[in-house]
């Protein structure tokens, strides 16, 4: 046991040379490091000419200042690159921006553009619808519990409409005010259940009278209801109004058939209606202040003989050129509602088929 223990203490001051020894080693190069940092500090400070034996320094610290040189070069480039990335992000952010305000700008100029032309066909109606003084208005809103029956426009009483007015567009009746107030007014459609309108087929050989209400089992379909069963009523006719009950003018279009059925009675019968005007996409009215009728075509004066006395020929031929002018009236009347069937077709607007 004895030379075990002998041998241990011989170790013990072995490991600790070896350990003094490792520390100087490490004292040693850090203390070379340093030097050879601080040199080349100086020499690319002061860039001072190095004599004699400086220059063998000099050739010992190039493979160091190479070094340092690449390694100051790459934080160069990684730094220019960090830069160049932020300018990208900033200059992506801007792009963005400007993308999102030309996207803007070109729904504004959209929206514009479409109010111009539903404006402009409204403008066409009033100026060839004579017989009527029109108030163009906007629907700002519609009532949350009858959304598809009562709509609010623009116009109030400051502006001249009136409870009971008819309101229309281009392509045909909307419906009548049923409470107008100062600004605003409300505006039952031709779809609410509650109304009332009295219409005639417009077709010459039938002229049927009956009333178009709206129909709470199809709220975009309202039907004319009271027609005898043998009444000649024909799917495709056009319905106009007929001017009873003195709220809706005459001859303003409301549709067209579209469905006949027999009701339970067996007397009568009702037709379904394609309206004109689309519902759904109502933005523009115009309020119909005032009414008259249009003014007829002057008849040909009659020409007397020499005795007074009327020639029975002349006569004849005035009166024969008097129902060609009283027929070319209707033709034109029924041209103008043909050509108001084709704006809405082309335009979208209506749904007539």
């Amino acid at each position: 046991m004895k030379p075990r223990q002998e041998m241990k203490g011989v170790n013990k001051p072995r490991s600790r040379k070896k350990n003094s020894q490792s520390q100087n080693k490490t004292a040693a190069i850090i203390f070379v490091l340093m030097f050879v940092l601080c040199s080349i500090f100086i020499v690319a400070r002061t860039g001072s000419q190095v004599p004699g034996a400086g220059k063998t320094m000099m050739v010992f610290l190039s493979p160091f200042q190479n070094i340092f040189s690449w390694f100051g070069g790459g934080v160069s480039e990684f730094t220019g690159s960090v830069e160049e990335i932020q300018n990208l992000q900033t200059e992506n952010l801007n792009l963005r921006e400007e993308v999102e305000k030309l996207r803007a700008e070109n729904l504004n100029a959209s929206e514009a553009l479409s109010e111009n032309q539903r404006l402009r066909a409204l403008l066409g109606y009033k100026q060839s619808a004579t017989q009527f003084d029109l108030v163009a208005a906007s629907i700002i809103g519609r009532e949350s519990a009858t959304w598809s029956s009562v709509v609010l426009i623009n116009r109030g009483t400051l502006d001249g409409v009136a409870d009971n007015m008819a309101v229309v567009t281009e392509l045909g009746l909307v419906g009548h005010v049923v409470e107008a107030g100062l600004n605003t007014s409300k505006v039952q459609l031709i779809l609410d259940p509650r109304s009332s309108v009295g219409t005639l087929i417009q077709r010459p050989e039938s002229r049927v009278a009956g009333i178009v209400e709206g129909d709470i089992n199809n709220p975009n379909a309202p039907k004319m209801v009271n027609i005898p069963k043998d009444a000649d009523v024909q799917v495709d006719d056009m319905v106009v109004t007929s001017g009873f009950g003195g709220v809706y003018p005459k001859g303003i279009i409301v549709g067209k058939i579209k469905e006949m059925h027999n009701d339970e009675g067996g007397l009568l019968k009702h037709g379904i209606i394609t309206t004109t005007v689309n519902f759904e996409k109502l933005e523009d009215v115009a309020v119909i202040i005032n009414s008259r009728e249009a003014p007829p075509e002057p008849l040909p004066p009659v020409i007397q003989s020499a005795g007074s006395e009327l020639d029975a020929e002349e006569v004849a031929k005035q009166l024969e050129y008097s129902k060609l002018i009283q027929q070319e009236n209707r033709d034109r009347v029924k041209q103008q509602q043909i050509s108001q069937i084709e704006q809405a077709r082309q335009s979208g607007g209506g749904t007539a088929n």
